[in-house]
């Protein structure tokens, strides 16, 4: 499991050794792909106004960000004449939702000393390229000029443009240099108008971007700015409404056939004034080494590839395109600490406007796909949710101390208390472990992990066997109120409860919001459906709620994280805590194995109790789901059972479908094929379905789902974007795209399901 660990090291290391002695990243012969090797295997071309999100609130075309910044850039399309000489964009982040601030903030304007302006339009050949780390675009007219334009990320609050114009002619070229561009005075969003409350500000060598305090669509401040500055002198002239501009270099320049003029732009996006102080300090050491942002961009993003393709593996083209755009797509989703944020996390989507925050199993997720070629940022990514874990000195809610909550955003009060989400930390702590090999990591983390585990045993575990349920916390949302807002209560001053609303939560708890098994009504006449109970601590006191519910995938995800703890406890020397998970996770895995599975249908289901758990009832009425082979993804599963999921798996008319592993089988009776966790294929069940079989030796079946996952599914192995999910029958991307967790799970497909055999599941506990 950990083979991987010092090769990548050495490789991280000779890079950036041998970077450090030549000066140059043009060292790494033994590469197997370029930059340029991937040009454009993510449309992030865009004609942009003022409507950010269309269908589904998502983003109409695909932006690029790096290095964590809160603002992204596109290309604009060779159709778009009105662009050419800019990318497109800026879209800005207002803390939790973006908007297009311009359509093209600075357009490069180039006039010779006769007046007459190049018009880059009428180039013979223009060409734009989204590369890793890199949008580009060049002009070139034969004979007469090529103009190149470069946009990097070089920190976590300013892109980076060089600009090249080359003389092609055998006359020196003389040309004043302009820069031009205006704002959008509003956005439209939900079927509204909002104004920008944008204007341009004089700004030393360059012009800013000033915002009014503002707090509605998106928030804005007085100290928000958007600052544009040139490492040469220019002039500036603004508009009367301030809502356009021009900058201008202050004398010719001259270009000899053979010698380039090359000139740089900072863009910096800033929430305060500490920030924009900082920034303009950033921006004067770019521009002392201009050149060397673009250095350090091309060491790190080919360290990114270098690591993704260590060795040829003869999987096709294709597919590696797909892995590159996993690893696009989660690095546009990083966001760098700012507000709530105290360090770097993955957010699902900058595409989606209710999807910037971070979310508790979506970090886990992200953080064991972005290990693979950045485990310093999936640390980082991890102890940003941790950040803001329960303590039991908490003002308001001490019984939670321990767990990780729900989500939360830039905003300080934002947050969602209810619920937390399923067990995935350890694994993605073990699995930022082995591709980083940080000990250091891992003794920060253990305890904090410790403490969340013992979490789901005192707040989700009503009847006290040591078996988990998904569940609510206490939390005035999970009361009954009058009309005015007050909390209802019964004879004995006890709030009543909103059993409506613990359920919601509940479901939340499990990350899969409306799936068949939490309708609250059940299936069937036999099925006295969801119920909810109170968990109470030894004084009696409420610390939380449960559904009548065991679920076997949560249960066998607490099975895994006790192989994972073990193998953390044993890395850290700690053999006593590393006992202790063995021998419950043998309690646990008998209890599964004798409660949850069924013999007739060859699968595992939730199980049904009663409040102090002396009645159970196997939910087999409720549907197949892929919460059933989660026993065999922690490995807790007998031989010939998992054969017997194995063959349900693999069958047609239940989960092997155009895009396999759907979240409820095709012959459930509640199968939807486009409502969200009824029947679409999510693609960290699909990860865990792939791994699952993989555990148990049936590597032809996994290559061939591993495979269907990326043939059938839209857009995957083109240009298109990574959905959130996927219809299983037609294939179509579904709700929102540039998913997080899809593209973690699409990369950790790549690397250890096509190109080689090496499951990310736990090896603490033997395989029963």
């Amino acid at each position: 499991m950990r083979k991987k660990i010092h090769k990548r090291i050495s490789l991280v290391m000779a890079a950036c050794m041998t970077a450090g002695m030549m000066g140059s990243v043009n060292v790494q012969a033994e590469s197997l792909y370029k930059q340029e090797d991937f040009a454009n295997v993510l449309d992030a071309t865009a004609r942009l106004d003022e409507t950010l999100y269309s269908h589904y609130a998502t983003d109409k075309y695909n932006v690029f960000s790096d290095m964590g910044a809160w603002h992204g850039y596109y290309l604009h399309g060779l159709d778009d004449l009105d662009t050419f000489g800019g990318f497109a964009g800026p879209q800005i982040i207002g803390q939790d939702t973006g908007m297009n601030l311009s359509d093209c903030i600075s357009r490069l304007k180039l006039t010779k000393a006769n007046g007459e302006e190049i018009n880059l339009a009428d180039a013979r050949w223009p060409y734009v390229a989204y590369y890793p780390g890199k949008l580009m675009q060049y002009y070139e007219e034969r004979d007469e000029y090529k103009v190149t334009l470069e946009l990097i990320f070089a920190s976590n609050r300013t892109n980076y443009v060089r600009t090249t114009i080359e003389n092609y002619s055998d006359e020196p070229l003389v040309l004043d240099v302009a820069w031009e561009g205006k704002l959008f005075s509003e956005n439209k969003a939900w079927g509204e108008s909002y104004p920008t409350n944008a204007t341009f500000e004089d700004s030393e060598n360059g012009v800013q971007v000033g915002f009014k305090e503002y707090s509605d669509a998106w928030t804005t401040t007085e100290d928000t700015k958007y600052t544009i500055r040139h490492n040469e002198e220019v002039s500036t002239e603004l508009s009367e409404d301030k809502m356009s501009y021009v900058s201008k270099t202050t004398k010719p320049i001259t270009i000899e056939k053979g010698t380039p003029y090359v000139t740089y732009t900072a863009e910096s996006y800033t929430f305060t004034a500490d920030e924009a102080a900082n920034e303009a300090e950033v921006v004067k050491t770019l521009f002392a080494d201009p050149e060397k942002p673009f250095e350090d961009n091309r060491t790190r993003w080919q360290g990114y590839l270098d690591k993704t393709f260590e060795q040829e593996d003869g999987v096709a083209k294709p597919y590696k395109n797909a892995a590159v755009k996993a690893m696009e797509t989660l690095v546009t989703n990083w966001r760098s600490p700012a507000g709530k944020f105290k360090h770097s996390g993955l957010i699902p989507s900058m595409s989606y406007s209710g999807f910037i925050g971070v979310w508790g199993w979506d970090t886990w997720k992200n953080a064991a796909g972005i290990a693979g070629f950045d485990p310093q940022l999936a640390a980082d990514g991890i102890r940003c949710m941790f950040d803001y874990q329960i303590q039991d000195n908490d003002p308001e809610r001490p019984q939670d101390a321990g767990t990780i909550i729900d989500c939360f955003s830039y905003g300080e009060n934002s947050g969602n208390y209810r619920n937390s989400k399923p067990p995935l930390a350890a694994w993605g702590v073990w699995k930022t472990y082995q591709e980083g090999g940080d000990k250091a990591f891992l003794e920060e983390m253990y305890p904090k992990l410790t403490a969340y585990h013992d979490w789901w045993y005192t707040n989700r575990d009503t009847d006290h066997n040591g078996v988990a349920e998904y569940g609510g916390m206490v939390h005035k949302a999970h009361y009954q109120k009058d009309e005015d807002g007050n909390i209802l209560k019964d004879e004995n001053d006890k709030p009543l409860l909103n059993v409506e609303n613990i359920i919601e939560a509940a479901a939340w708890e499990s990350g899969m919001d409306n799936a068949t098994r939490f309708d609250q009504e059940g299936n069937g006449p036999d099925d006295i459906g969801v119920l909810v109970y109170e968990n109470k601590n030894a004084e009696g006191e409420v610390v939380g709620y449960s559904l009548n519910q065991e679920s076997v995938d949560l249960n066998a995800m607490l099975y895994a994280e006790k192989g994972f703890l073990k193998s953390i406890a044993e890395e850290l020397g700690k053999t006593e805590d590393a006992a202790k998970y063995e021998a419950e996770a043998e309690k646990l895995a008998e209890y599964i194995n004798t409660n949850m599975w069924d013999e007739e249908t060859g699968f595992y289901y939730d199980l049904q109790i009663n409040e102090d758990g002396s009645e159970k009832k196997i939910l087999t009425n409720r549907g197949k789901g892929t919460e059933g082979w989660m026993p065999l993804w922690a490995k807790l599963a007998p031989a010939d059972r998992a054969e017997k999921v194995k063959d349900n798996m693999m069958d047609e008319g239940k989960f092997n479908l155009r895009v396999p592993m759907p979240t409820a089988s095709f012959d459930n009776d509640k199968f939807n094929p486009s409502r969200y966790w009824r029947g679409p294929v999510w693609l960290d069940q699909a990860l865990y379905g792939v791994e699952s079989l993989q555990n148990y030796g049936y590597e032809e079946e996994a290559t061939e789902l591993a495979y269907k996952l990326f043939d059938g599914a839209e857009g995957v192995l083109t240009d298109g974007p990574i959905h959130e999910n996927y219809n299983p029958v037609t294939g179509e991307g579904l709700h929102t795209k540039n998913f997080s967790w899809s593209a973690a799970a699409y990369y950790m497909l790549y690397e250890d399901a096509l190109a080689e055999t090496n499951p990310s599941t736990q090896t603490g506990l033997e395989m029963k």
